[in-house]
């Protein structure tokens, strides 16, 4: 297979890429740090490729894209994997500080999503996946301006799915739980932290199987209802629930 990544030095993204390399799949990662993107390919094999980029660019978004996919000669498969949960007390206070947080998270990966999904509806092939969150299904104080991002994200594969439903392109939305990675180091870590690993082939079976939409680790598909649908008045009683 020829599989692209975008984000491709995140912990997860990573470990997606090792199971592809394990595979003997020809890989294209791409991220914004040069020096973590050379690290990550010398662990891989020889077939992979590079390409440093800013996903914030958005005007070049297209052409990056289209470059991609000519290096590797076509796509098999393409996984989004890039984001950032932000400084939600900053957004809350600065428009500039909840745009970066919307750019990176929505508008950044929805220019990336137009023209691979041109290409895959063009040549009826390919598979795409998407690394959303599961704090997109019910906004939380804690972390509510990247919640938004992921819900529009969301909603905006729903639609992308039924629409390439017809050019035989299943289109995956990963709907991630918290994640031991950096990207939390923050956070105090409890039981249902998912491991890089693990969650790495989770995504993989899921984009395997053209899975629609796929809660990572699996068991946030049953917490996931009694969140959304928890009445404020109890939610806003449960710091577990509404992350206060």
């Amino acid at each position: 297979m020829r599989v692209l990544i975008f984000g491709a030095t995140s912990n997860i993204a990573t470990e997606v890429a090792k199971i592809h390399a394990e595979r003997g799949d020809q890989l294209h990662l791409v991220a914004r740090n040069a020096e973590k993107l050379a690290e990550v390919a010398t662990h891989l094999g020889e077939k992979v490729t590079t390409r440093v980029a800013d996903f914030g660019d958005l005007d070049a978004n297209a052409a990056l894209v289209e470059e991609c996919i000519t290096a590797l000669g076509g796509v098999d498969a393409a996984l989004i994997a890039h984001g950032d949960l932000g400084d939600q007390l900053a957004s809350e206070r600065s428009f500039k500080d909840a745009e970066a947080i919307l750019r990176v998270n929505f508008t950044s990966v929805v220019s990336l999503l137009i023209p691979l999904a041109n290409h895959m509806e063009a040549t009826r092939h390919g598979r795409i996946g998407v690394i959303t969150s599961v704090a997109g299904d019910r906004g939380r104080p804690r972390n509510y301006t990247y919640g938004a991002a992921k819900g529009a994200l969301n909603v905006y594969l729903q639609g992308l799915r039924t629409r390439l439903y017809a050019a035989g392109v299943p289109v995956t939305t990963l709907k991630l739980g918290p994640v031991d990675t950096p990207m939390t180091r923050d956070h105090a870590k409890h039981s249902l932290f998912g491991k890089p690993v693990r969650v790495a082939r989770s995504i993989v079976s899921a984009m395997d199987a053209g899975t629609a939409e796929a809660y990572v680790p699996f068991f946030w598909r049953a917490i996931m209802p009694i969140v959304k649908n928890t009445p404020e008045p109890v939610f806003q009683r449960l710091p577990f629930l509404s992350g206060r």
